[in-house]
């Protein structure tokens, strides 16, 4: 998704910096003119040098895409703390840091535009996810409030809510899964949450990653963005479905889906 975001705002016409740990994958995006920053969202230092990068070329950024995580999924009981601690590093406290570097430029100026990528995990829930939709239910809340906090300022904050995206997401999952948790007391869960990862995932019923990128395009040039954009295959449904059928519904929909004697 992030590609294909960067590539939506190169072609607006935006000065785009993109940022991630392994710089020599972004060639393609330097060569249609963004500039790309080695930065581990998880490390200090590698936040503050590239905000110091950015800051003393441009004085500050006019918009901001936080895009970055991944999914942790396993037993709850089986994932140690500090794996959950790095999910939250990554997904939540690396953006949150990003963010509070950028912010005084955007206060100086009395405008700005901070969009949040979460997901459909931070309105619903899965099992064998408890740590990964923790990280993206606190990034709906974190964003909720900083939307209240930044609107006196003239800087808007948006939300973006993807559902299924062609991103390899699933394989990941379902493979890291069975790699942990194959074998113990949570085997059978595993193995029909991997299979039914990868059905869910499969061809044809994922979107492109540029109906992400469309959406960012819009909430960043729209003269009052909407707070939220839900978009990608499912995602308006499953959040629906999450809001209207109460917990025991939902609850009993989600472990129908799983596999039978997987």
């Amino acid at each position: 998704m992030g590609k294909e975001i960067a590539k939506r705002l190169i072609a607006d016409g935006y000065q785009v910096y993109v940022a991630a740990r392994r710089v020599a994958e972004m060639e393609d995006l330097k060569a249609l003119g963004a500039q790309p920053i080695r930065m581990d969202i998880a490390s200090e230092a590698d936040i503050v040098a590239a905000v110091d990068t950015i800051t003393a070329q441009t004085g500050g950024v006019d918009v901001l895409v936080n895009n970055a995580g991944f999914g942790l999924y396993g037993p709850m009981e089986e994932i140690g703390l500090d794996e959950a601690r790095y999910q939250f590093e990554v997904n939540v406290f690396g953006p949150g840091r990003l963010t509070q570097l950028l912010l005084p430029a955007m206060r100086a100026k009395k405008a700005g535009r901070i969009i949040n990528i979460t997901s459909m995990g931070g309105k619903i829930y899965t099992p064998l996810g408890s740590w990964y939709h923790a990280t993206k239910h606190a990034l709906e809340g974190w964003s909720d409030c900083l939307r209240l906090e930044l609107a006196p300022l003239g800087i808007d904050v948006v939300v973006i809510e993807p559902g299924l995206i062609e991103t390899g997401f699933g394989d990941v999952v379902a493979d890291s899964l069975l790699k942990r948790s194959g074998t113990g007391p949570y085997a059978a869960l595993t193995r029909a949450v991997a299979a039914g990862t990868r059905i869910t995932y499969a061809k044809g019923r994922t979107s492109h990653p540029r109906v992400i990128a469309e959406v960012v395009g819009t909430a960043v040039s729209a003269a009052r963005p909407r707070t939220r954009y839900v978009r990608g295959k499912f995602g308006a449904l499953l959040i629906a479905m999450r809001t209207w059928l109460g917990d025991r519904l939902f609850d009993r929909i989600i472990l129908s889906q799983l596999p039978k004697g997987a």
